[in-house]
């Protein structure tokens, strides 16, 4: 199996979810062994190496940064690129964040199926586990384990002790349609989260194309069209299992396979393809980012 990038390079722009601001970025071919890098064009091509070592936070995303420049969210499209097989790419933006787009990681995969994906003249290295990796956190129970492999699969399941979501399970491997299955799914948030994070300066880009939004609880009709008009959206209201009305879901567990695209993109900071076995209960960027550095910790050098 050898080395992929890109054909052609692709573009796209588009507002942060969190920071709102609006960011052109392209995403180019790069030569073998390159892996994946950030490049900050506005900051005179400030390069931040897409690796655990370099997160610096996981408030409701992932960013990585190195000296004065980050990049914001980048779990999305770090994600599309494992899924659809892209082990060198440079990715160059002119702002913070990298643009939300749709909140999946679809208009990523149909940018790359257009481009082209070619094989480099390097094979493939997978990254080989010494030992088993487990992470936890005791306050929320959640935990990732990474145990060694002969072949890559991600297996997870999401419980947010919801009426609305229940117990969601989703799983990936080489032999998953990352395109059709995981990438469409777009992130979600609890309505009653909204207006704290909104008054907190984060969602600043979200609008009623790039989320699920759950009605966990009981809200009225006078709420709902309060919290449109902080964040400027038209009128919307609740669907009868529980979603806001702004967007139709593509699974039933769109939810949990969200949870699952998140994760095959943090644990791409551990640099690269990992021939392991994750499975992780309650993930999140923070224990997903946790684990990928415990992962690199853990690595068998060749």
């Amino acid at each position: 199996m050898r080395q992929n990038t890109l054909a052609n390079p692709c573009y796209f722009e588009g507002k942060g979810l969190h920071t709102g601001q609006y960011a052109h970025m392209y995403v180019w071919p790069a030569a073998a062994g390159t892996g994946i890098r950030f490049i900050r064009t506005d900051l005179g091509d400030a390069c931040i190496e897409a690796l655990a070592d370099n997160v610096t936070n996981t408030a409701r995303s992932t960013t990585v940064s190195c000296g004065e420049a980050s990049a914001i969210t980048v779990e999305h499209i770090l994600s599309a690129l494992t899924g659809m097989g892209i082990d060198n790419a440079e990715v160059r933006i002119d702002n913070a964040e990298v643009p939300i787009l749709d909140g999946s990681a679809l208009p990523y995969v149909e940018a790359f199926r257009k481009a082209g994906i070619v094989a480099q003249d390097a094979p493939r290295h997978f990254l080989e586990l010494s030992r088993e990796v487990e992470v936890k956190d005791e306050k929320s129970g959640a935990w990732v384990k990474v145990e060694p492999s002969d072949k890559p699969s991600t297996g997870i399941t999401v419980d947010f002790g919801s009426r609305v979501l229940g117990v969601q399970n989703a799983g990936w491997d080489l032999d998953t349609d990352y395109a059709s299955a995981i990438a469409p799914c777009r992130t979600f948030v609890f309505f009653h989260e909204i207006e704290f994070l909104a008054r907190q300066g984060l969602v600043k880009g979200g609008d009623v194309s790039n989320a699920i939004v759950i009605i966990e609880h009981p809200v009225t009709q006078q709420q709902i069209d309060d919290l449109c008009s902080l964040l400027g959206l038209p009128s919307l209201k609740a669907t009868e299992n529980g979603y806001l009305s702004n967007l139709k879901l593509h699974f039933p567990d769109e939810c949990g396979r969200h949870k699952l695209l998140d994760i095959i993109g943090d644990l791409r900071l551990a640099g690269g393809w990992l021939n392991a076995r994750v499975t992780a209960f309650k993930p999140g960027h923070t224990i997903n980012t946790t684990a990928a550095k415990e992962i690199r910790k853990a690595l068998i050098l060749k």
